[in-house]
């Protein structure tokens, strides 16, 4: 007996000298000399002492990191520092944040350890999901003594989850790619123990993904060193219920909160990495605060006891969209930034077309856009018609379309849509435009990407009169030049598609998942067919790009003008009028019986 207790006590030291060197290995590697000497710093400022023992506390962790009371978001922070505190061994989790712990945290939470572990799968995902998540307790009474009552289960995490449904959780590996490759750079791989609770019983409440969710909006637009209180704004007024009403929307891509309490890893790891691969960026500039020490006075040198204030930073007094769009505002802008790069939308978008300022039209749409020379984002909103359509132009606009199989996307009556396309617009006449990096996607009321196919190329086209279907279409097939005697009024619809009609009144998103995807791919989480037909309230298209695309633009249109002037005074010989007005009569475009208007 005896002996097994010195056996265990043989391999507990084991592990927390693995930990030891770990953390040791990652502070030599992931952090240069000046980080580290910061980091060790701000510990030190911020750390209480028990018994010799310097941590941090949840309060003190969230007050550094200035995490908004409002959000609710502290205590699952410290849920997940306490849980990757531990690693690479989750089973003695939650641990106590001393700063080897903090170490593990931070290089995990700014992905640094990359530099460590180029081995295998460096995906953080699956290591995140278990900081996130708690586990049914009352599934392991079966292993309890008889006479002994189990725990009451965990509320938020009671069996029945729709992704259990549609796929098995118990096929997801419970090994941790990451701890593995911690333990294999350390020539310790045979110590891996399975621990922790099997993934297949854990969730992640949907109050607690919400809340994250919110944090994680507000986040995704810092810079290295910048206050998270440069945006306090965002947490007042409408622009919090706008916050709230984004993470709704992102919490539906993960789970039908109406019907699931929780999210379980399987759709943890579906969604992410189609519609919301760059969600945990934020952490990044977040926790990289841990190294950058307040009481460390850069601006002095060795050869002077002081030295000028550096300059402002331009870029940070930037606002992070000049102008608020009546669909694009902060929130749906940090929405687009969780899966098209941050650094091409923060303080790089410009409205180039907005249909409540230039009117609903193909025309004024051609006119903004067209000569627009960098990758753009259009977003269109609108509220769902009846079915039958009661008003005589919601008829006229089904009568285009085949007759209604599938049944509406949700309950909710706003929908937003939108396209991403990193190719110039241009009109159509017979091959449509795009490439495999184009976008599909919607964001209200279920945030859902769909990327495109890289056989089926009827991305995007635009079609004025007379083509038999005019508009622009994302995934369908281009229309024909005119209507064929004979052959369907209606138009064609792509199996996963968006249509918009030529007077940008109505639209239509079609998701055939029957007949396996088009040029877009079907939903990976939403295996069914379902169709919205909207009328139109709200359509916008914005440039990504700086200073010089929009010169370009203006160079364009400067050199259209001169071109439409040129033409608009074409000089028929001399320059003399009589002379011009003799030369038109003998061709007979104007004298006698026929007026070719003034000449004046």
């Amino acid at each position: 007996m005896g002996q097994g207790q010195s056996n265990g006590g043989a391999q507990h030291a084991s592990t927390e000298q693995l930990s030891h060197e770990l953390a040791i290995k990652f502070a030599k590697r992931c952090f240069n000399p000046l980080e580290l000497y910061s980091f060790q710093d701000v510990f030190k400022s911020l750390a209480d002492h028990q018994d010799s023992i310097a941590y941090l506390k949840e309060d003190t962790v969230a007050r550094f990191l200035e995490i908004p009371d409002i959000l609710g978001a502290s205590s699952i922070i410290f849920q997940m520092v306490s849980y990757l505190g531990a690693f690479p061994f989750g089973q003695d989790a939650p641990v106590v944040l001393g700063f080897e712990q903090m170490i593990m945290v931070v290089v995990i939470m700014t992905e640094r350890y990359q530099r460590v572990l180029k081995k295998g799968n460096k995906d953080r995902t699956k290591l995140l999901f278990r900081s996130l998540a708690v586990y049914d307790r009352g599934s392991q009474s079966e292993d309890m003594p008889e006479n002994t009552k189990p725990e009451e289960p965990i509320r938020s995490h009671a069996q029945g989850f729709a992704v259990d449904e549609a796929a098995n959780d118990e096929e997801e590996e419970d090994d941790d790619d990451l701890a593995l490759a911690a333990l294999e750079s350390l020539d310790a791989i045979d110590v891996f123990r399975h621990g922790d609770a099997p993934i297949n019983l854990a969730s992640i409440p949907s109050d607690n993904l919400k809340k994250l969710i919110m944090l994680l909006l507000l986040i995704a637009p810092l810079s290295t060193q910048e206050s998270l209180a440069r945006h306090a704004e965002r947490l007042s007024g409408d622009q919090l219920e706008g916050l709230r009403k984004t993470a709704d929307n992102i919490l539906a891509a993960f789970v039908n909160v109406e019907k699931f309490p929780g999210v379980k890893i399987h759709q943890f790891n579906t969604v992410i990495p189609i519609s919301l691969p760059f969600l945990f960026n934020g952490f990044n500039p977040f926790f990289e605060h841990f190294l950058f020490s307040k009481n460390i006075d850069f601006t002095k040198r060795k050869d002077s006891s002081t030295a000028p204030l550096p300059p402002p930073d331009l870029v940070l007094d930037q606002p992070l969209l000049q102008h608020t769009g009546e669909i694009l505002d902060l929130n749906v802008l940090s929405q687009l930034s969780f899966f098209l790069p941050g650094a091409a939308l923060f303080r790089q978008l410009r409205l180039l077309y907005s249909g409540g300022d230039a009117g609903f039209s193909m025309g004024s749409f051609e006119t903004k856009v067209f000569n627009w020379r960098a990758p753009t984002i259009l977003l269109v909103s609108g509220n769902r018609i009846s079915d039958p359509p009661e008003g005589g132009q919601e008829r006229a606009f089904t009568d285009t379309l085949p007759p209604k199989r599938f049944p509406d996307s949700s309950k909710s009556t706003r929908v937003v849509f939108g396209i991403y396309t990193a190719q110039h617009w241009r009109q159509t006449h017979k091959e449509c435009f795009g490439d495999t990096d184009t976008l599909l996607f919607q964001l209200e009321p279920v945030h859902e990407v769909f990327h495109a196919s890289s056989i089926n190329k009827d991305y995007i086209s635009f079609s004025k009169p007379p083509s038999a279907h005019s508009g622009i279409a994302f995934g369908c097939p281009h229309p024909k030049a005119k209507q064929t005697a004979g052959l369907s009024t209606h138009v064609s619809l792509g199996a996963v598609s968006l249509l918009l009609d030529s007077s940008f009144e109505f639209g239509v998103f079609t998701h055939n998942y029957t007949s396996g995807g088009g040029a877009f791919h079907n939903s990976e989480t939403r295996k069914h067919d379902f169709q919205d037909r909207f009328e139109v309230e709200s359509l916008e298209v914005w440039g990504c790009g700086g200073d010089a695309e929009a010169e370009q633009q203006r160079q364009r249109w400067a050199w259209e003008e001169r071109e439409a002037e040129a033409r608009r005074r074409v000089n028929l010989g001399t320059g003399d009028i009589e002379a011009d007005r003799a030369l038109l009569e003998m061709a007979g475009l104007i004298g006698a019986n026929r007026s070719g208007g003034s000449m004046n």
